[in-house]
This record gives structure tokens, sequence and C-alpha cells, in this order.
């Protein structure tokens, strides 16, 4: 069953998956994202920086396992702050659509301004299109943007960055307009001990997807994995392209936190909010 509504609304908290290295280098991660009764809302494909100059079989092959377990697998699209051209964008998400068929986009690096948001909803507007009436879009800004980006896209990334930050942090007053499940946080460095708090601050906020690890901040493939690409060249699922926002670009969310059990037995099916 999936984890999100036919109108992109998620039903409960779970997890998303900023995007792992190649399936060859982490296998294991992508199995855990497609093990059945895992709260998984969605997880980002990325092959080459997008969807690479042609369809990479194993990536066909990890994306078909997603979807065949109810995960939506959403294509990775490097906004860069809204300096990429529109055209661009556009035949890079047709390629994600063609070749792995995926059910949404992760709009990385998106823009926060209000001058920048016409763009963004032209874009997202012609991604939604692309994709037909069943489609999820995530804006990876990683801080509260103005309050128009809400409209913009299903659900937006109002935080990316260390539990340091994270545990201290306040919520845009202007969130309260929206339902539960419109945002998402990515934290990194979150101690074993303090994941029930993280947990709750993600409930407190309006969070309803979440990524929470305790590895430390960094640049860079996770564990020194080279990406399929090859040293010095894009490649893999995630790979150096990551998320975007603050602390997004980091190796912390390129693989499975330590207690990654611990938090699908706190937020998978059954369990009380």
């Amino acid at each position: 069953m999936s984890h999100l509504t036919a109108a992109g609304t998620v039903r409960a908290l779970g997890v998303g998956a900023p995007g792992y290295a190649h399936p060859l280098l982490a296998p294991v991660e992508w199995a855990e994202l497609a093990r059945p009764g895992t709260p998984v809302h969605w997880a980002v494909l990325n092959v080459s920086d997008g969807p690479g100059s042609r369809p990479d079989p194993h990536c066909l092959e990890a994306a078909g396992r997603l979807r065949h377990a109810g995960v939506r697998v959403l294509g990775h699209l490097d906004l860069a702050h809204g300096s990429r051209p529109f055209g661009e964008l556009v035949s890079q998400a047709q390629r994600f659509v063609d070749w792995y068929r995926v059910g949404g986009f992760y709009l990385d690096r998106c823009p926060t301004d209000r001058t920048d948001l016409p763009g963004v909803r032209r874009t997202t507007a012609t991604l939604s299109a692309l994709l037909g009436g069943d489609s999820h879009l995530v804006l990876g800004q990683g801080s509260h943007p103005h309050p128009g980006y809400a409209e913009a896209a299903d659900q937006l990334v109002t935080f990316s960055g260390a539990w340091a930050d994270y545990r201290w942090s306040q919520v845009a007053e202007w969130t309260a307009d929206h339902p539960e499940g419109k945002f998402a946080h990515f934290v990194h460095g979150v101690p074993r001990t303090h994941l029930d708090e993280a947990l709750r601050i993600a409930r407190w906020q309006g969070a309803g997807t979440i990524f929470f690890t305790d590895r430390p901040g960094g640049t860079g493939a996770a564990g020194g994995l080279v990406p399929s690409g090859g040293p010095g060249r894009p490649g893999g699922l995630g790979g150096p392209g990551g998320l975007g926002g603050p602390g997004g670009r980091n190796s912390a969310f390129h693989s499975l936190p330590g207690y990654w059990d611990e938090i699908v037995s706190r937020i998978g099916p059954g369990v009380s909010e």
C-alpha cells in the first residue's frame, strides 16, 4: 500500500530518502527501502546529476523494486537556486519519466525568495502536467521559504541540517495554515538517545516526512564510496548531488542511520501518533 494519498498528501509520519549511492555500492540501503512494512513515503533517484545520458540497468531494477513495494520514486532535478534553464529541466524530467517511470520529482536547491516564486511555479506546473494526475513534488529548500511556495508543491523541506540546530529550531508561523505532512525535515548527527525528542519536534512542527541519522555532517560520497561515474565524476543514486539546503549536500544522508530499525519501529504501520 502506498504511504501517500492520491492527492499527494502523507498518511502518517514516514521516511523520505534523499538518495543513496549506486545500487551496486549500497545494496543494503536500497533493499531496506523496499522491505515490506517499512514506512517510506518516497526515495530520490539521482543517477548522474539527474537522469544521466542513458538508462542505467541497476537503477532501473532498484526503481522497479521500490514501485512494487509502494514507495514513490522521485527524480532528482537541481534547480541551482533558480539558475537552471527551464528547457533543460523539462528535458531531464522527461527522461526520468520515460526511463524510470518516476512518480514525482525532488527539486534540489530550490529558491526561497518571493522574486523566484513565479519561475518555480511555472516549473512545478509543467512537471505536474508531465506526470499526469498522480504526482508528488517536493521542494528541497532546507529552510523556510516565502509562504507562497507552499502552494507550488506537495511538500517542502523546511529543515536540512544538524541536530544541534534542529533541537532549538523554530517553525515559521505561516506553516500552521497547512495540514500536517506538508513539510519534510532532514537532520544529521541525531544521537540515538535523542531520537524520540527529534520525532516529537518533527510532529510538533508539522513534518510528515523525515530522515534522521546519527551520521555526522560532511561532504563527498557516503563512507568514502566512489559513485558509479568513477573518481571525480558524478554518478550513483544520491551520489555527491544529494539533498539541497543547508547541510543537504552531505554524505550523512547517503547511507542508513545506525538506528534504522528503531526509526522503523517507532513510526511504522500501527504505531500510534
